[in-house]
């Protein structure tokens, strides 16, 4: 049996002061804080600018055509550069707009409803820069606008980490581009779209907590839960998989204007969710003024940032790159940890990026984390090793927080996620070990575990993890939930003994460990493309004990073009693939 890697344990730390006498404290302007690795700075101040890389716009703003072209201009097809930016629009109505989104792009309303932000016009993704291929429209996000398109059609052609949240389009939405080219998987949460959604070639999607008009077609995985109108449940023909809610769910925490203050909204925890949150007008949460946050921008030092939180600070990334030397420690139940624009963290010597602690209710959202030269043992850590508190009543969430090691240079990370703490919500995240750009290669960007779930009772709802070494996903928590799991094994394999696992033919892209009771998982994919070499043979996507508690949905594995070919879907369980017709292996229900 494979057991994980020890997690390094995290700091345990004491507080003299409660939030109270923190916050009085802060008031008195006390002039240093110090960091849990003790260095003394200067306290931090909170609210602030929101930096160079935040384009804030109001109806009356000059050019603002001219600006968004602008910025798509630079952003179209930068794959890996170090640009990031996010474009705010103020509460209003916004005629002849075609805002196109490139890479690390994000675009959003700041009412606190989507329908205080309207656009006559589109909020567009295409793939011109790719002649027409969307499978690399990566990192950009639509948030909290609501859109009247101008053909009466939303073209949003995109794949992984591309998330589409709080929008209302009053009209039909594409998601595939011009001309129908491939795409390939996609997320909506929170989002009513009055018109059909046409998938058209995308291979697989996830929509959550939303309402649409109608669901044109299905490639291979087409998942809802919680979706009014949503097609009913038929997997395998037509591939839907569909259940009538989400079991738990919190909307991502979103930047907003409260008259000429902005705030942070923090949408609460909603069970067995169906439809949009903010449908009655004000949604339910809690608002935290901006002076609450420290506003962090390039060139601020993970000892700022942890001296922030120590002071009782959340955290705001604005738009940027920050390269770290030391762990960012959130030791404090309920802190919000949002970035804008895809900010990106980047440990250069090896450290976790981020660790939380065994609290309750921290919310981290809108954050890329990608590998630094040095190996880390870990990138993000939910909890302590053994950590056992119980936080149903107000779990910890990942929301749009996206790994990758390798792509934009090399990068190495042993375990890229490892969530200790019992009820986690991991709602769309994509890890991924690079398959293509710069610094990629067998070893060059190793990285052998994508995922690792010891906690309890946590839910994952939208996970994308690919390419990695070895297991992709490993469970080893009770009453694990995933609703929908999109996978690629590595492609650069370079021969069978390169995946070889003891007498089994690769590593299953989701294992559940042998001694799990309960788990259970709808609408999940894993797909080989073996092209260094087309004649591997991975055993199985899926691999679980056969327990009565643990249970699946609407499994397919597909090996692309036949390059690569997989015995069966789960365990023993499930037709081989045949190429090179790609056509999936199916398993409706396990066991």
């Amino acid at each position: 049996m494979h057991a994980p890697p020890t997690a390094p344990r995290a700091r345990r730390r004491t507080r003299a002061l409660g939030f109270a006498a923190l916050a009085v404290a802060m008031l008195m302007s006390v002039p240093t804080a110090q960091t849990a690795f003790g260095e003394e700075v200067q306290a931090v101040p909170g609210g602030g600018d929101l930096g160079p890389n935040v384009h804030v716009f109001d109806p009356s703003t000059p050019d603002i055509q001219g600006k968004v072209d602008e910025i798509f201009k630079k952003q179209e097809s930068a794959q890996f550069g170090t640009d990031r930016y996010a474009l705010m629009f103020k509460p209003g109505t916004y005629d002849d707009i075609n805002a196109q989104i490139g890479f690390y792009t994000q675009i959003a309303g700041l009412g606190l409803n989507p329908n205080d932000t309207t656009f006559n016009g589109d909020v567009t993704v295409d793939a011109g820069w790719f002649d027409g291929n969307a499978t690399q429209n990566f990192w950009r996000s639509a948030e909290n606008l609501t859109l009247n398109p101008v053909s009466g059609t939303n073209r949003w052609a995109v794949s992984q980490a591309a998330p589409f949240r709080r929008m209302h389009v009053k009209g039909g939405l594409n998601l595939a581009p011009d001309g129908y080219g491939w795409a390939s998987g996609g997320y909506i949460a929170d989002s009513k779209i009055d018109g059909t959604v046409g998938p058209y070639s995308q291979q697989q999607w996830y929509t959550r907590d939303s309402s649409v008009g109608g669901w044109g077609n299905g490639v291979w995985n087409m998942t809802f839960s919680g979706v009014e109108g949503a097609p009913a449940n038929s997997f395998p023909e037509p591939p839907y998989t569909t259940l009538d809610t989400t079991p738990i769910s919190r909307e991502k925490p979103f930047l907003y204007l409260d008259g000429d203050d902005y705030k942070v909204f923090v949408p609460e925890k909603r069970e067995n969710a169906r439809g949009i949150s903010w449908g009655n007008g004000t949604p339910a949460g809690e608002s935290i003024p901006l002076d609450q946050f420290y506003v962090v921008k390039e060139g601020a030092d993970a000892a700022t940032i942890n001296a922030a939180v120590e002071q009782g600070l959340h955290l705001l990334f604005t738009p940027g790159v920050y390269h770290i030397d030391q762990t960012i420690n959130i030791d404090r139940a309920d802190t919000v940890a949002l970035g804008l624009g895809l900010a990106t963290i980047i440990p250069d010597n090896g450290v976790t990026a981020i660790k939380v602690g065994d609290v309750s209710g921290v919310k981290l959202a809108g954050l890329l984390v990608d590998a630094g030269p040095v190996n880390s043992e870990t990138l993000i850590e939910v909890g302590p090793e053994n950590a056992s508190a119980d936080h149903s009543a107000n779990p910890t969430s990942l929301q749009d927080v996206f790994v990758r090691i390798g792509g934009a240079g090399p990068g190495k990370a042993t375990t890229s996620i490892v969530v200790n703490s019992d009820d986690t919500i991991i709602d769309h995240t994509w890890v991924w070990r690079a398959d293509h750009g710069e610094g990629w290669g067998w070893e060059t960007n190793r990285a052998d575990y994508g995922v690792r779930v010891n906690g309890d009772d946590v839910l994952a709802t939208g996970l994308f993890v690919e390419h990695f070494n070895k297991y992709d996903v490993e469970w080893y928590g009770e009453r694990g939930r995933t609703i929908f799991f999109q996978n690629e094994k590595a492609y650069d394999a370079p021969n069978q003994a390169a995946i070889q696992n003891g007498d089994t033919k690769g590593y299953a892209a989701y294992r559940v460990d042998d001694s799990v009771e309960q788990h259970e998982g709808w609408g999940m994919g894993s797909y080989c493309y073996y092209n260094v070499d087309p004649t591997i043979i991975q055993e199985h996507g899926f691999k679980a004990p056969v327990k009565p508690g643990v249970k699946f949905h609407s499994l397919i594995v597909v090996s692309l073009g036949g390059n690569g070919q997989y015995e069966h879907v789960i365990n023993d369980v499930g037709s081989p693939t045949s190429g090179p017709d790609t056509i999936p292996s199916q398993v409706v229900n396990f066991p």
